[in-house]
């Protein structure tokens, strides 16, 4: 399709007023951890970086990364066992409501975060008649990590195929041994790319952890809603913003690139997995 030039020219300009309106107040939170001023004064009435050296000696900061850490990196485990199981279950073997339960999988990311806060939350306290707490934070982020996982390796599997596994089997290997050597090696970038994407959803994840989180509880995205509008605070959320705009860009940008094409099959695969019984 050709485009005239000027749909090419609003096209353009569309484009550039949408990042725009996106980008900019990120470039903005960026620059103002460098500012001298103590709130958020623009334009910066100069530049320093004390904001920064205070942000990594602050005590509740420091807590709240390490407990976000725990949390996503938590979440992410458990969203790679479950996640490639559901998904080698769907693709790999026919049964009645196959399609209700890939349907049930998907729905926790396409609820609004606070119906499914409000549901973990009524769940853990009422049905359940568990207090609140790391244990309750880990297990809610999983219920919406799983589905980044779930995705990845669900579209591996369908590009991939079956044949190789079929010529494991053919040649005596067995369930394990094929997955070991057959299954595993060509799901990596994918699980690789759906753990990148997990822990980042994980980490920046504030509606289903104010719901979930117990008392004492608190991570990084919920130290900033509450020092954000605190006195002389303003600098240090905004160092703090910044680091969690890295952790989040970045393994994004990983597993955005992990998730093209495969840089080569195994050929040789199912003669591994035959010789290694």
């Amino acid at each position: 399709m050709r485009l005239s030039r000027l749909s090419k020219g609003v096209l353009g300009a569309l484009t550039a007023a949408v990042l725009a309106i996106v980008y900019i107040p990120l470039l903005v939170v960026v620059l103002n951890s460098f500012s001298t001023s103590q709130t958020f004064a623009w334009p910066p009435p100069g530049f320093t970086l004390e904001w920064w050296a205070r942000a990594a000696r602050s005590q509740g900061a420091l807590d709240a990364i390490g407990t976000s850490v725990i949390v996503a990196l938590a979440a992410t485990a458990v969203s790679l066992v479950l996640g490639t199981l559901i998904s080698l279950a769907l693709q790999r073997y026919e049964f009645f409501g196959r399609s209700t339960v890939n349907l049930l999988v998907i729905l926790p990311i396409a609820l609004p975060g606070i119906i499914t806060g409000i549901a973990l939350n009524n769940f853990f306290r009422t049905i359940a008649g568990v207090q609140l707490s790391l244990l309750t934070l880990i297990v809610a982020h999983a219920t919406f990590c799983i589905v980044t996982v779930f995705n990845n390796v669900l579209a591996r599997l369908r590009r991939t195929g079956t044949r190789l596994e079929e010529a494991s089997a053919d040649l005596g290997a067995g369930v394990w041994t094929t997955f070991r050597l057959v299954t595993f090696p060509q799901l990596r970038s994918a699980l690789l790319a759906g753990g990148l994407l997990a822990f980042a959803l994980s980490f920046d994840e504030i509606i289903v952890t104010t719901f979930t989180a117990g008392t004492g509880v608190q991570t990084l995205p919920i130290w900033i809603l509450n020092n954000v509008f605190r006195p002389n605070q303003a600098p240090v959320v905004n160092v703090v913003a910044v680091v969690l705009i890295l952790v989040s860009i970045i393994p994004i940008a990983i597993a955005q690139k992990l998730a093209g094409p495969e840089s080569g099959t195994p050929r040789a695969s199912a003669g591994r997995a035959a010789r290694s019984r």
